[in-house]
């Protein structure tokens, strides 16, 4: 295998699924329930080895044999308990690939997969659409790696949803982000303000209606609060979140505020009046003052902590009660009671210490090698972007990309470089710290640090954690990553690793957030619950068995780019030189997971938007042997 184009290709291995003769007293049962009073999933789990094969659902029953099913129930009935026997490691393969040959402008965000047409949504997020593709073909059959997987491209767009000419109003901008729950579509898209600022003004929710082949019909807009980020619906479809940013503009003097859209939906038809949550009440002087911590970062100035705070995205619990969303630039999570239609909480994040031997970094990219190393009294914010939910033993727990994130803008900058600080005398990292290989390049705030306010800082605090965590629902750290993503993507691709997503240029990025977590989904596979991470400036996503949220372990690391490429990507006009096309996936954003119950292949996927690149890449996930 070339060794600068790193791409783990497997064989698909199927689940073996027998099946147990209804004859006897284990399974006999007439269609009227009456003589079959079996609880099927205590048949389906009654013991590890699962002795009597794989279980036949019977249609016609329910779980206890009495009352019939319908088709549907059948199969989620099937999904759900037929013993699944399968050998081997879950690994991915590319299988489809779709290139839209623009590069650096944003082409390929947020994804989306509609089951009935087997289409999939991309946010093509500057021009103000959605590419629609065809996902009908996939087949794993299509496997490829190495170069065969940097040249695929067998994947088509079908179609285009212009939602700027669609909503047909003034001022709008960017599509942000997009959301499919059965036969609806929800996408979001900026507006300008009043005065000129060209995403400060209230967004909107497209909400249309797809049919058989996926094809959208835009049957109501609804307005939402400033810049939404991002959407999702909850579990049943009756009601979309939205995370509404209310980001600043350049010069800073323009900061809307942030908040939670919630729009009910009812029978199918959304309400033309979102829910807004809004942040007031935490403001200096507002009646729930006292219960922000102090550890949440609020640092814009003159802002209030209702503008400071700027929602990023949200998971929803299992059980539809709960919702939780990402607080990035604040290093926090917000809890939403979706009963009452409340703000909960809003939970600090704290700071990861990496002076901990398991949580070391490289912080430099001048010192020319792989260099790994614990740092007292240096740390890291979480700053999560991509979030998901699930339950565990009846409770909720949180997932985080901790991509970070700093607030660097024309009238206002945190940012600064660790050599830039004045550290308190007794520091242990003086020196380190005036060392542009060791902490000296390291990107710092220049918010938080001085814990004696005496004008010194008595703590280097970075961006980002380079890592996934897992959190319970009050917000304390069940796991973390540590160093894994850095000492991963080292062994596999040497001093390519830390490189940013705009070229090759080597070890480039440890001195901002490394790798830069950020896209993440979760899935369920053969009983076992899969977190897949994204990594936006290496590329590639990792994936981890996080069945067990107080056992986590490492699964694997995929990635489809050529570290050998020359090439350069300008991210503000799209100008390549150089050819971009033999550089492979570029900057995961947005990501996918398809059960195999919804996919084409009848096989999970991943489906993952590379914005950088451009470029939808589709993966199957399987088994080892």
């Amino acid at each position: 295998m070339n060794n600068q184009i790193k791409l783990i290709s497997i064989l698909v291995s199927a689940s073996l699924l027998t099946a147990c003769s209804d004859d006897g007293d284990n399974g006999a049962a007439g269609t009227d329930g009456v003589n079959a009073l079996i609880n099927v999933e205590q048949l389906a789990i009654g013991a590890a080895s699962c002795p009597l094969g794989g279980q036949v659902i019977k249609t016609g029953l329910d779980v206890n044999g009495n009352n019939l099913l319908d088709e549907d129930e059948v199969d989620a009935l099937q999904t759900k308990y037929l013993c699944n026997e399968t050998t081997g490691q879950l690994t991915a393969s590319l299988i489809g690939r779709y290139q839209s040959g623009i590069y650096g402008l944003s082409a390929a965000e947020i994804v989306d997969f509609h089951r009935q047409s087997k289409r999939i949504y991309v946010v093509n997020a500057k021009s103000g659409k959605v590419d629609v593709l065809d996902g009908s073909e996939l087949s794993v059959d299509s496997a490829v790696s190495d170069a065969g997987a940097l040249a695929l491209n067998n994947v088509s767009k079908v179609s285009e949803i212009d939602v700027q000419v669609d909503l047909g109003l003034e001022g709008l901008g960017g599509v942000n982000s997009l959301s499919v729950f059965d036969d609806m579509l929800a996408v979001a898209i900026e507006r300008a303000d009043g005065q000129g600022n060209a995403k400060q003004g209230r967004g909107y929710i497209g909400f249309y209606r797809l049919d058989e082949s996926g094809e959208g019909v835009l049957f109501a807009k609804v307005e939402v609060g400033f810049l939404p980020d991002n959407v999702t619906f909850n579990r049943d479809g009756s009601m979309l979140l939205v995370a509404n940013e209310g980001e600043p503009n350049g010069d800073y003097n323009v900061d809307p505020e942030g908040s939670i859209s919630l729009i009910e939906i009812t029978d199918g038809i959304p309400s033309d009046k979102a829910i807004e949550l809004s942040f007031k009440d935490f403001n200096l002087g507002g009646p729930r003052a006292a219960e922000l911590s102090s550890m949440v970062k609020i640092n814009g100035p003159q802002a209030s902590v209702a503008e400071d705070l700027e929602p990023e995205y949200i998971a929803v619990s299992e059980d539809n009660t709960m919702a939780y969303v990402s607080l990035q630039e604040n290093n926090a999570l917000a809890v939403i009671n979706l009963v009452d239609k409340s703000i909960e909480s809003i939970l600090p994040l704290g700071l990861k210490d990496y002076g901990l031997t398991q949580n070391k970094i490289d912080a430099s990219d001048k010192d020319g090698l792989v260099n790994l190393m614990a740092y007292q009294d240096v740390y890291g914010m979480y700053q999560p972007d991509t979030i998901q939910s699930f339950e565990w033993n009846g409770a909720n727990f949180i997932v985080t990309a901790n991509e970070g994130d700093a607030r660097d803008y024309t009238g206002f900058s945190e940012e600064a470089r660790a050599d830039d600080l004045l550290l308190d005398a007794s520091h242990p990292q003086l020196a380190a710290a005036q060392d542009k290989t060791q902490l000296g390049r390291l990107k710092v705030t220049t918010s938080l640090g001085d814990l004696d306010k005496d004008g010194d800082y008595d703590q280097i605090i970075s961006y980002g954690a380079r890592s996934f965590s897992i959190w319970d629902q009050q917000g304390n750290q069940v796991y973390d990553s540590g160093s894994d993503f850095s000492r991963i993507t080292a062994a596999v691709l040497g001093d390519n690793f830390n490189n940013n997503n705009d070229e090759n240029k080597g070890d480039s990025r440890s001195d901002d957030k490394a790798s830069e977590p950020e896209a993440l989904a979760l899935g369920e596979i053969a009983g076992k619950r899969y977190a897949f991470i994204g990594l936006e400036r290496n590329g590639g996503f990792m994936i981890y068995d996080i069945s067990n949220p107080f056992d986590v372990s490492f699964v694997d690391y995929i990635v489809n780019r050529n570290y050998a490429a020359d090439f350069e990507i300008n991210t503000d006009n799209g100008e390549v030189s150089g050819d971009a096309s033999l550089a492979g996936d570029l900057g995961p954003e947005g990501m996918k997971f398809i059960a195999a119950k919804d996919s084409p292949t009848a096989e999970p996927l991943l489906i993952i938007g590379n914005e950088v690149s451009g470029t939808t890449s589709i993966y199957g996930l399987s088994f080892l042997n």
